[in-house]
């Protein structure tokens, strides 16, 4: 079985010499790849700035919001891997149009829902659907245009995954105050059938292999299945459930080591493992993985932490959170023009390294929020959270292509994809048990500082509960005011733990640049196919 985004040529019919110029219709196929790409990582944050306005309606507490965002990603890890199989057992055109009209129904599915639960289903079937079309745009490009303008279309898919993520809060802030939430998923539905338009018109027909069906690695697919999702699932409820003190986070565990078993034997047995886990042994790409890992708990996070900090502290709307979430994307699309000659002419680890070090900086000067704090504290770290993203991400996967033999580029470029999601779905998780965690900490320590015993603490309770009324109705309105207070300084305060928690992952991979590649002199961005 092939592995990530590998859709083997022979996926695609026989084709001619490729020109020096790619004909019309292969650049629609790659406008195609484009829009499938973007709205497949735009759908991954489109949530998170009208997470509190959907979570009130489904009746999902904050710390379950968090799985609108982790069911999609963790989807999407699942099926990234696959889609190289998946390309040719169906025909790359046939499956893709097959995903994006699978993605078109969970998404009216999820645009529906009442409940967690069904948002929680629309919300998987939108990864596995969704996670196909992005390592498949990385095919089109490979297989439809010719290596001199290969750059430009790496360029433009570069371009889609790391505004995906920034403009998604931002799209869905924007139709929730102007619409409803429900249409930050009925948006899908039109540009789903432009989408399909252009597939039918820029991808050629092809065969399907159904015997591929019967050479799968199903041990590495069901390994990954209760592996990665078990795993993301502990995370997610270990703190809720108090950790293995729980039958039922006992039995995930136990899931999910035996999906890791199956992934291993799938490894030794299978005559093509779903994912190459092999090429973790070279030094080089090694770093690489555990690069993205980080990369993408800082990109997601942040995506996620920062419009609920402006919710829940600042009193924003939805929109107004998605702007901020946004800036990040400025810095993308000012650099990636310069993509081709950076990656031409300046060392790789230097840039990946540089980059590194933004986001730890980015993330740390954000340690230090208080309850006043409100959008404009965050403009400047967003800019440096974008330039440093923009560095790792186009660079890290060259350094993947790079690291392994050529024969392995794509199962290497397919690992860091789903590296980089999987690292934000455990950051997700982590970061949403820390702010849990560390808010209850936090609550109980600033109570047990004060004194009732205080002359000021129990002069501002006087005068509190002389505005309430006075007496013991008063007195018990003030001290909720107090309470309330309390518990906003602790999140704020939580957050900042969120914040620190990245800065040191960050600044604890830097290290690893020292292991890439540099990338041989004259190199030009490649497609891994």
């Amino acid at each position: 079985m092939s592995t990530a985004h590998t859709a083997s040529m022979d996926a695609l019919p026989p084709r001619p010499a490729q020109p020096e110029k790619a004909s019309a219709s292969a650049w629609l196929g790659v406008a195609a790849g484009a829009i499938g790409s973007l709205m497949a990582t735009l759908d991954i944050s489109i949530v998170n700035a009208s997470l509190p306005t959907i979570q009130g309606e489904i009746g999902a507490s904050s710390t379950e919001g968090t799985w609108l965002a982790t069911s999609y990603l963790v989807a999407e890890i699942i099926i990234i891997p696959l889609t190289g199989w998946m390309e040719r057992v169906f025909g790359l055109r046939r499956f893709l149009i097959i995903a994006a009209l699978l993605f078109t129904f969970f998404s009216i599915v999820c645009g529906i829902s009442t409940s967690l639960t069904l948002m929680i289903i629309g919300r998987v079937g939108q990864g596995f659907t969704g996670g196909a079309m992005i390592p498949t745009a990385m095919t089109i490009i490979a297989t439809r245009l010719p290596k001199s303008q290969q750059p430009i279309g790496t360029a433009i898919f570069g371009l889609t995954v790391i505004m995906g993520p920034v403009m998604g809060p931002l799209a869905g802030g924007w139709l929730t105050e102007n619409f409803s939430w429900h249409y930050a998923f009925f948006i899908n539905v039109p540009i789903c059938a432009i989408l399909i338009t252009l597939l039918m018109l820029g991808l050629p027909k092809s065969k399907m292999k159904l015997d591929e069906l019967v050479n799968a690695d199903w041990l590495g697919v069901t390994g990954m299945v209760l592996g990665l999702g078990g795993m993301t699932v502990v995370l997610e409820e270990g703190h809720r459930e108090e950790w293995f003190e729980s039958a039922y986070i006992l039995k995930l565990s136990a899931m999910t080591l035996l999906g890791f078993v199956l992934i291993g034997l799938g490894q030794i047995y299978a005559k093509r493992p779903v994912i190459k886990l092999a090429l973790l042994r070279r030094r080089e790409f090694a770093a690489v993985f555990a690069l993205a890992l980080v990369l993408g708990s800082v990109m997601f996070g942040t995506a996620y932490v920062i419009p609920q900090f402006l919710a829940g502290v600042a009193d924003y709307n939805a929109l107004q959170a998605g702007k901020i979430v946004f800036l990040s994307g400025i810095p993308a699309m000012m650099m990636m023009p310069l993509f081709p000659l950076l990656i031409s002419r300046v060392d790789l680890r230097v840039i990946v390294g540089t980059g590194m070090i933004l986001l730890a900086f980015s993330c740390y000067l954000d340690v230090t929020l208080t309850a006043q704090a409100r959008g404009d504290d965050f403009v400047l770290t967003q800019l440096l959270r974008g330039l440093g993203t923009v560095f790792c991400m186009m660079f890290l996967n060259q350094a993947a292509i790079s690291s392994v033999p050529i024969e392995d580029a794509g199962d290497a470029s397919g690992l860091f994809n789903a590296g980089r999601n999987l690292g934000g779905s455990i950051g997700l998780a982590i970061l949403a048990t820390l702010q849990d965690g560390r808010t209850e900490f936090h609550r109980w320590t600033i109570h047990s500082a004060l004194s009732a015993n205080d002359a000021t603490m129990q002069d501002w309770v006087n005068q509190q509960a002389a505005t309430f009324g006075g007496g013991p109705d008063g007195i018990a309105a003030a001290m909720r005011t107090l309470d309330g207070m309390i518990t906003r300084d602790a999140l704020v305060m939580a957050f900042n733990d969120d914040f620190m928690a990245l800065t040191i992952a960050c600044l604890a991979v830097v290290p690893l640049v020292l292991f890439l590649r540099p990338l041989p002199k004259g190199y030009h961005a490649k497609a891994a196919h």
